[in-house]
């Protein structure tokens, strides 16, 4: 009896506070309780590229497209340069302007359901090894918070939504890809979601759901997602590129930096590993004619 009593009952305490006696139909009383309430007036938005995700995730999706032979070896490879220098140098607009173009073109004519079962492969494949832990901190402290977390990456929205899903977050807003009757034209709809055109589309989710962007943050690593960063109240740089610190620095914004170790060994390591990653595809390539 004293063994049935003990696993129908618990005892919580408090720090100074009396013994709460807990049987299970409390349970749900306790839940919603403790539960954070939903804060309709804030929420938190998140660039992806070397923000949430390590590298480029439109070249990775890209990468997984060469996989699955939707283009040649000496695309991806001209892809993975460009990574390269996305990694080193930071967001290169052209390069990401031009990968882009290069995945609708290759998309055209697929359906949106098979390029968004693509996105979830690879992000179990490849993505979900490249999160910051940092930053995945920083969205579940919003979360918990009573705070929705949205995406807002140039990627594309179906891809978006899949790391935005897997992280449990709210949503993403990313580039739209035309598709008519469910398969893609390969042309875009409205501007890439890049740059200034975050601010338009935070600015509108904002008006949309009601947030005051006064009581919103942003997070992000380069100097070309300003125009959103500087749209909230507690804007903040997330491994930033040299512009972005050198103006967080100087409007006094945070500042978390998420990469470790010496740069100039970390950077040659990247480096290293990008060229081997061009001669396994070149083996690969080799492999795949000789078949």
């Amino acid at each position: 009896m004293q063994g049935e009593a003990q696993e129908q009952r618990e005892r919580v305490v408090a720090p100074g506070a009396e013994a709460l006696e807990v049987s299970p139909t409390m349970a749900p009383e306790l839940d919603d309780a403790l539960a954070v309430p939903p804060n309709p007036r804030a929420a938190a938005f998140f660039d992806v590229d070397n923000t949430v995700l390590r590298g480029a995730s439109i070249y990775l999706l890209a990468k997984g497209l060469w996989q699955r032979e939707f283009f040649t070896l000496r695309d991806v490879r001209a892809m993975a340069w460009k990574q390269l220098s996305f990694i080193v140098r930071g967001e290169n607009l052209k390069h990401v302007h031009q990968i882009r173009e290069q995945a609708l073109a290759f998309v055209a004519g697929h359906s949106v359901s098979e390029i968004t079962g693509i996105g979830e492969e690879v992000y179990d494949e490849v993505m979900a090894a490249k999160i910051w832990p940092g930053t995945r901190a920083l969205t579940a402290m919003h979360l918990d918070a009573g705070e929705e977390v949205w995406l807002v990456t140039a990627t594309p929205v179906e891809v978006a939504a899949v790391i935005a899903r897997r992280l449990g977050l709210t949503g993403a807003l990313g580039t739209v890809a035309e598709s008519v009757d469910g398969v893609y034209t390969g042309r875009l709809v409205g501007d890439p979601m890049h740059g200034p055109a975050k601010a338009t589309a935070v600015a509108a989710l904002a008006a949309e759901k009601g947030f005051d962007l006064a009581e919103c943050s942003a997070y992000s690593d380069s100097a070309n997602d300003i125009p959103m960063l500087s749209l909230v109240g507690h804007p903040c740089a997330v491994n930033p590129d040299a512009a972005l610190r050198t103006h967080a620095v100087k409007h006094g914004w945070r500042i978390r930096d998420y990469r470790t170790g010496r740069r100039a060994a970390r950077l040659g390591g990247q480096a290293l590993a990008l060229t081997a990653l061009g001669g396994a595809l070149a083996s690969a390539g080799a492999r795949r004619l000789r078949h």
